[in-house]
């Protein structure tokens, strides 16, 4: 191993961006390293277990000895040794819901997110990223009591423990919790009321899931202005990690959906305002993950080397081209301030079959345990892209990913 690449990483991982993408560990989780460092990626995201499933094997020596060794070859173990932002974060898996009513389901939630600290604890892995939860059918206050009361008791539990858990903000279909970022900041505070320690708790930023709950990003004006709201109430310093994915929802539509970058409605037009969230200086050294679309493009070009060129133009000032056949531009609503709602939604198209209203979406469906089994076993271990749809209105059609997970 080349001694001075360790000790130059974490300048170097400052100057590039920081930008990286989530991972599949199909065949090992040391693999994920290993494709990363192909893509010439200067970070990545990885689940540390099969995400649609309650309960896994523990981790295996051989396997923290393998995942160990190729962060170390990397250079990626000297980086957090010597105080640099993470290179390596996890996402927690999907069926997780703190803030359920039902007792039973809220045990196995904590059970299960108290599982994915300890083995980021195990793997050294410093960013955990969750979902917050929906209360699905309580009230946001008890939703919010709820989720801070879990973070509280895992935190507590896993005493000395580096590995930070991190709230990351959605898209707010049906009733899940932390569209905004009054209710985000709400989360961490009440976590730290009742003992949380606050360098154990932050938050995870999707840009996607921050467009598609009313906060305007398609323009640079607009996204500073968000990025001011960010540091205003949450603050900055408490950002860990960014999720960097266009969207294919207009702004304020709670369509959990992602797009590659530049080609959805937060970048369509020369890239709109991702320049003022990935160029702002606080986010120089936090970790800027891809949770886009897998594969290549029609002439060959691995998507995540595509997308994270483009990032790292836009960081530097540079506008995009206007992509073909980019989704629609954004609507250009306000941004969400506090206790609004966001833009209307886009109205249906005609035709289609007509579906019940309230109908929960998948995501609130995993979080109540009753997610859908996967088609194949190795895309629930892959993930990737992350999005869901929204609750559609009736008579709405349900639009299709075009990209499979990655595996």
């Amino acid at each position: 191993m080349d001694e001075t690449r360790g000790w130059l990483a974490p300048t170097l991982a400052i100057l590039s961006g920081m930008f990286g993408s989530h991972l599949s560990i199909a065949g090992s989780m040391h693999l994920a390293l290993i494709e990363a460092e192909r893509l010439g990626l200067d970070c990545v995201q990885v689940f540390t277990k099969n995400q649609q499933q309650w309960k896994a094997p523990p981790l295996k020596r051989e396997a923290i000895a393998a995942w160990n060794a190729e962060r170390a070859r990397l250079g990626w173990q000297a980086g957090v040794a010597l105080g640099a932002p993470e290179r390596v974060t996890s996402h927690a898996s999907y069926l997780i819901n703190t803030a359920s009513p039902d007792d039973a389901l809220r045990a196995k939630s904590i059970h299960l997110l108290r599982d994915e600290v300890e083995r980021c604890e195990a793997l050294g892995i410093g960013l955990l990223v969750f979902h917050p939860g929906a209360h699905t059918g309580g009230t946001r206050e008890e939703g919010i009591e709820r989720i801070a009361q879990a973070c509280a008791t895992i935190i507590a539990d896993t005493s000395g423990y580096a590995t930070v858990m991190c709230f990351e903000n959605v898209a707010g279909a049906g009733t899940t919790i932390g569209r905004t970022l009054e209710e985000l900041a709400a989360l961490r505070a009440r976590a730290i009321d009742l003992g949380a320690p606050p360098e154990r708790l932050g938050f995870c930023i999707d840009t996607c899931h921050a467009h598609a709950a009313g906060y305007d990003l398609a323009t640079p004006e607009r996204a500073a202005e968000f990025m001011a709201a960010l540091d205003s109430i949450v603050g900055l310093s408490s950002v860990r990690c960014l999720h960097v994915n266009d969207s294919k929802g207009a702004c304020g539509s709670r369509l959990d959906r992602h797009e590659h970058i530049g080609r959805g409605t937060i970048g369509a037009n020369l890239g709109g305002g991702f320049g003022a969230v990935v160029g702002h200086p606080a986010m120089a050294g936090v970790p800027k993950i891809m949770e886009t679309p897998k594969g290549d493009d029609p002439s060959g070009v691995n998507w995540d080397t595509i997308n994270a060129a483009a990032l790292r133009a836009l960081a530097s000032g540079e506008p995009l081209p206007v992509a073909p056949h980019a989704t629609a531009m954004s609507n250009g609503s306000p941004p969400v301030g506090p206790g609004s709602d966001p833009a209307p939604r886009a109205k249906p198209k005609r035709g289609g079959k007509p579906k019940a209203v309230g109908k929960a979406p998948i995501t609130a469906r995993a979080s109540t345990g009753a997610a859908r089994r996967p088609t194949r076993r190795r895309a629930a271990i892959t993930g990737g892209g992350g999005s869901t749809p929204a609750p559609r209105a009736p008579a709405a059609r349900r639009p299709r990913a075009k990209a499979k997970r990655p595996r």
